[in-house]
């Protein structure tokens, strides 16, 4: 069952950062080969470091299914295009949800393999954030990683609570979920409400 539950929402969130990847992609132009590839890496990016990490199998080499997912995301925004590229909102909901989704699958992947909790959290950041720091290199845009905007410390704070729950005896399904709601609230109350971290001034 729980197995189960972990494949669906890497599903899930595969599906969603691919979208975000490929829609950027489109905005800025690309041919459908290079805005799959955009979608692809977003995807799967934060997945294959953290299992490179690890020293794990790769997870995308393991089944066909990230190839299939990253093209049917591709097809949703073909047919989707009028309310998934003009909107900027939907690329910053479907990124969300990506990123939520892929900080819960690195905790527990990293735990799996019995490292200690600080290590899943940071496993957490890297499969969710890396992805959106590959997609804006291939476009040519400036990290969002890199940015004061509310991202990588969202993940982290997503972390802390899967780890707070299950300290407090939490079921594995209620980590989870508690952990993307709190990335998915974080970022969207810190785009609502302009929350930035303070520069670094030279």
């Amino acid at each position: 069952m729980e197995e189960m539950f972990l494949f669906l929402i890497e599903v899930i969130g595969t599906i969603a950062f691919a979208i975000s990847g490929i829609r950027l992609a489109s905005v800025k132009h690309f041919d459908w080969f290079g805005a799959y590839v955009v979608g692809l890496v977003t995807a799967i990016g934060g997945g294959t470091l953290r299992d490179l990490l690890l020293d794990i199998p790769v997870f995308w080499m393991q089944t066909w299914w990230y190839l299939a997912v990253t093209g049917l995301a591709f097809a949703i925004v073909v047919l989707l295009r009028a309310q998934l590229v003009t909107h900027n909102r939907m690329l910053m909901i479907f990124d969300s949800i990506g990123l939520a989704l892929f900080v819960v699958i690195g905790i527990q992947k990293t735990l799996a393999c019995d490292y200690p909790m600080w290590v899943a959290i940071v496993m957490g950041m890297i499969t969710g954030a890396f992805g959106g720091v590959l997609r804006d290199i291939l476009i040519n845009e400036e990290p969002i990683f890199f940015r004061r905007e509310i991202y990588a410390t969202a993940c982290i704070a997503g972390g802390v609570v899967y780890w707070i729950i299950a300290l407090s005896g939490g079921g594995p399904i209620a980590q989870q979920l508690a952990c993307a709601t709190t990335v998915i609230g974080l970022r969207m109350l810190a785009v609502r409400y302009e929350w930035t971290l303070p520069i670094l001034k030279g």
